[in-house]
């Protein structure tokens, strides 16, 4: 929401009562994806690495969520579940799976945020 002010992880990590180190760990992914740059020095932190209406929301998950199998069965080498021939519920949940996918393909960092002033008052301490 301060794009393009650079932030700092004690500064996130403050407004949103996340542990830092949390947040260290993600700013540093999204980071290392490009979803960030990261500013070192005494007056460091990080920015926006492409303007808000370029981040699709579904590319910032697959790249932070290393696992969207809804089920165990998603993982055709688990050989967990006995209805897995014949199952029906499978089919549902990745078409379910890729309806959320797509939601978030077309939902950008700038459509979640368009609301500024309202955010940013919901973060005041």
């Amino acid at each position: 929401m301060r794009d393009p002010e650079l932030v700092t992880v004690a500064e996130i990590a403050r407004t949103y009562d996340i542990p830092e180190g949390h947040v260290r760990k993600i700013t540093h992914l999204l980071a290392r994806e490009g979803f960030l740059v990261s500013v070192r020095g005494r007056a460091g932190g990080y920015r926006l690495g492409a303007p808000a209406e370029a981040i699709a929301l579904g590319r910032v998950l697959r790249a932070t969520e290393t696992d969207l199998r809804l089920v165990e069965c998603f993982d055709p080498s688990s050989g967990l579940c006995r209805l897995e021939p014949g199952c029906v519920l499978r089919s549902v949940l990745s078409e379910a799976l890729e309806a959320f996918l797509s939601v978030l393909d077309r939902t950008t960092l700038a459509d979640i945020v368009a609301e500024r002033r309202a955010l940013a008052a919901l973060l005041v301490r």
